[in-house]
């Protein structure tokens, strides 16, 4: 049986889809990148804003007509979006075989097997790894560390559909970690929805740092980048573990999505404009060359001119090296959902224009200033034609801050140590190969043998089971 899979939204899901794939595989399941070959086409769907829902609905629907052409015979949609509305799915798409919400992704085997979707009688494999990748960078993984939210921003619809906060076991994320590294790893991104609650749940000990602190010491990886942690969870300790450990990125994706106190408190979000204020300053003079990423969104409701002010303000004031803007959009059943949406989409999209413009001439600022540094670097990939190096400087997360185009060649996944000749195109760097730091075959540790993989496998499946 080949497998054709669709993962939209966020780095988590695309954590869930290699994890599923997996277990496809296990049994009998193989995966196609080509969706006229599937003979099932898997739907990973996201339900965070209502563009994000369109996108999951035409996805469907594609894969529906290709089920109605005889090209798959199977069609299945999963994720957040089906854990929210799988009623309304389940009558409103009738091309849809079948339907599972976050929550119930453990009846995904024996639902095809009691389907005849896979076979029965075929051979367990004993799969080298609780995730299969299917992307282009083998290089550059996500490893999720806990699953759901605690904080319940009133925008925010994903504790409704991934439930409450809870950190997955130190060692099982550090196992996890092992076999990313084993499958080619050099980078890894710790992604959960606020990484500053890891272990708080578990009250054994081991938060953030610890669990840092357990990548560095049980793996060779040597970029690992934080991702989504909000203001209140930067620490001394985690800022101290930063300063001191090169192989923990000076990177910080750290949402803060308005700088209006009046509309943070509506927004019911754990932290005021002075929090934020003093954390990037923190940040900034403990770690100095730290890149700090940041999101928000304007027009929540009752958000006025003056409000919108203060956040520029703001934007003007911490210099965030790279923002993502988004318009508000009501999601049902939220706190945010009950209050008058008074804000017209004509004024959004016009503040939306306006926060871009000006940060990307602060963008601009923070990134010239680099221009003559001598920094590290990833080669991503080498274009066939031109033979180019093509990857990022460490202040470059994969896929969302731009890339940078190397002088000099070096193969895909190696680590470089270059100097910043120029910005290009707002986001983007132009870069010097002045040494290799390491190939891809020198990084991969030689005591990790292939034997210890199923063990591995098997320990951190059950982690995530549960």
């Amino acid at each position: 049986m080949k497998v054709g899979f669709i993962t939209l939204g966020c780095d988590k899901n695309t954590v869930d889809s290699e994890r599923y794939l997996a277990l496809l595989a296990d049994h009998g399941g193989e995966f196609t990148a080509e969706l006229d070959d599937a003979d099932v086409i898997i739907i990973n769907t996201c339900g965070f804003i209502d563009a994000a829902k369109r996108e999951s609905i035409d996805a469907i629907l594609e894969a529906g007509r290709r089920k109605s052409d005889g090209t798959c015979q199977t069609v299945v949609a999963v994720g957040c979006m089906v854990e929210r509305h799988k009623s309304e799915l389940v009558s409103e798409l009738p091309e849809v075989d079948l339907f599972l919400g976050s929550s119930e992704m453990d009846k995904l085997i024996p639902e095809l097997l009691s389907r005849g979707v896979l076979d029965p009688e075929a051979p367990l494999i004993a799969h080298p790894g609780v995730r299969l990748y299917t992307g282009d960078l083998p290089h550059v993984r996500y490893l999720k560390v806990s699953e759901g939210c605690d904080h319940g921003c009133a925008f925010c619809a994903i504790p409704l559909m991934r439930g409450k906060h809870r950190s997955f076991a130190l060692d099982d994320v550090v196992r996890e970690a092992q076999l990313l590294e084993m499958q080619g790893a050099r980078e890894i991104n710790l992604v959960a929805q606020d990484l500053a609650h890891y272990g708080r749940d578990k009250r054994d000990g081991n938060t953030l740092p610890e669990l840092l602190r357990a990548l560095l010491d049980g793996t060779s990886i040597p970029w690992i980048r934080l991702l989504y942690l909000y203001p209140t969870g930067i620490t001394p300790k985690l800022l101290d573990l930063m300063s001191r450990e090169p192989r923990v990125l000076p990177y910080l994706d750290m949402p803060i999505q308005h700088g209006s106190d009046a509309v943070l408190a509506r927004m019911r979000r754990p932290e005021r404009a002075h929090t934020i204020r003093e954390r990037v300053a923190r940040l900034r003079s403990t770690v100095p060359d730290v890149a700090i990423r940041t999101t928000c969104i304007v027009g929540f409701p009752g958000e006025t001119e003056s409000d919108f002010a203060q956040l520029c303000d703001l934007l003007e004031e911490v210099r965030f090296e790279r923002v993502g803007a988004f318009t508000y959009s009501p999601q049902e059943g939220t706190s945010g959902a009950l209050l008058d949406d008074d804000v017209p989409m004509p004024v959004k999209r016009d503040r939306l224009e306006r926060l871009t413009e000006l940060q990307r001439a602060i963008t601009a600022e923070r990134y010239e200033r680099h221009i003559g540094a001598r920094v590290r670097g990833i080669i991503d990939r080498v274009d066939d034609i031109t033979g180019e190096s093509v990857g990022r400087l460490l202040w470059q997360a994969d896929d969302i801050d731009g890339i940078t185009r190397f002088q000099g060649n070096a193969p895909s996944g190696s680590l470089v140590e270059a100097i910043v000749e120029d910005v290009v195109d707002d986001y983007d760097f132009i870069a010097r190969i002045v040494s290799v730091i390491e190939s891809p075959a020198a990084i991969v540790s030689p005591a990790r043998t292939a034997r210890s993989l199923p063990v591995m496998a098997a320990a951190t499946t059950a982690s995530y089971g549960r």
